[in-house]
């Protein structure tokens, strides 16, 4: 006679160890898809957009469009920085004219000076905005807002209210911002090598791990011996130093220093931060993924000009529908992760 087979019961450490192994997993996913959506996104809209309009498969459209991406790569690149300490600059669309107008000046006693001037101004900005919200603990809105009103005030008395519009005078100046290589302008080959740094010293340095834990939880990195105060400072000093670098480059490509120009390219540059999947709350983010989502409004733009019966206003719209969706997107998967 066979004797049926009894099922052993399931050890409760088993059922835990599985549950354990399925919050794992659900976690790595999210956690995916908080870091790649932009590119995904990205990816779908130029596949898209090539399929609808024939001129955007160009080669010429492609140069077209990494080149108007350039400078505003460069100011999100320093606000990636900021916003993963959990920190905010607003300063940065008024720097960026500042850093043009200050680079036409300077651009009469040749290239160096051209460069060199808007980045020691508008870096000494960002120290000061630095040394503000790390010293006296004062709410980066509020130092970034001020420095934001005193840099277009700057601007604005360099260029006696806006009438006067420097020219750039050095030929070598001008041919950086104009010229190309591989038919792709300098400033594409300038912001690639830069936002490669980036990359590195966020991922790979002391500084870029105290970047991180900054953004996680201030008090914990201070525990944990992590300059906190000095790399406040040093993360304004880059964005302030990289806004005035992308105003100079603007400035070379155009041949002059354009004083109404800046208006908002903070509020895109933040815009583009978040939408590539760096938290506003801090302690998360990448690079690749701001450059996904510089490169997706710049799509955006570049669809809409294709399009020809559209004006630009409609990229104001479409970039706050995007970032409205990311938000509340990276709430819901913040949410899912604690659960898991």
């Amino acid at each position: 006679m066979t004797q049926g087979v009894v099922a052993e019961p399931e050890v409760p450490g088993k059922i835990v160890a599985d549950e354990t192994r399925r919050a794992e997993r659900t976690d790595r996913i999210v956690g995916h898809v908080q870091r790649q959506g932009a590119l995904a996104v990205l990816l779908a809209v130029v596949i898209i957009a090539a399929a609808v309009f024939p001129n955007f498969r160009s080669y010429a459209n492609t140069a077209t469009i990494l080149v108007a991406a350039a400078p505003p790569m460069l100011i999100a690149l320093g606000m990636t920085f900021v916003i993963i300490t959990g920190g905010i600059d607003l300063s940065v669309g008024s720097q960026f004219v500042l850093g043009g107008v200050v680079a036409a000046y300077a651009s009469r006693w040749g290239l160096i000076a051209a460069l060199l001037a808007p980045l020691l101004i508008c870096g000494a900005i960002g120290l000061l905005n630095g040394v503000l919200i790390a010293h006296t603990r004062m709410a980066p809105f509020i130092v970034t807002l001020a420095a934001l009103l005193g840099a277009r005030g700057l601007m604005r008395a360099l260029s006696s209210e806006g009438s006067t519009t420097y020219l750039v005078r050095s030929d070598a100046f001008h041919r950086l911002g104009s010229g190309s290589f591989l038919r792709i302008g300098y400033p594409v080959w300038l912001v690639a090598v830069l936002v490669l740094i980036g990359i590195v010293v966020l991922s790979r340095t002391r500084f870029g791990h105290a970047v991180y834990a900054i953004g996680g939880s201030e008090d914990a990195a201070s525990l944990m011996g992590v300059a906190v105060r000095r790399t406040k400072v040093w993360v304004y000093v880059m964005s302030g130093v990289l806004a005035g670098l992308a105003g100079a480059i603007n400035a070379a490509k155009l041949g002059s220093g354009v004083t109404v120009l800046g208006t908002g390219m903070e509020l895109d540059a933040i815009a583009a931060v978040v939408i590539g999947g760096t938290l506003l709350t801090g302690g998360a983010g990448t690079i690749a993924g701001t450059i996904a989502g510089v490169l997706l409004l710049g799509v955006i733009q570049n669809m809409i000009n294709q399009v020809g019966n559209l004006n630009s206003s409609y990229q104001q719209v479409i970039s706050g529908a995007f970032l409205a969706v990311v938000v509340v997107a990276q709430t819901y998967l913040g949410k899912l992760r604690r659960v898991t």
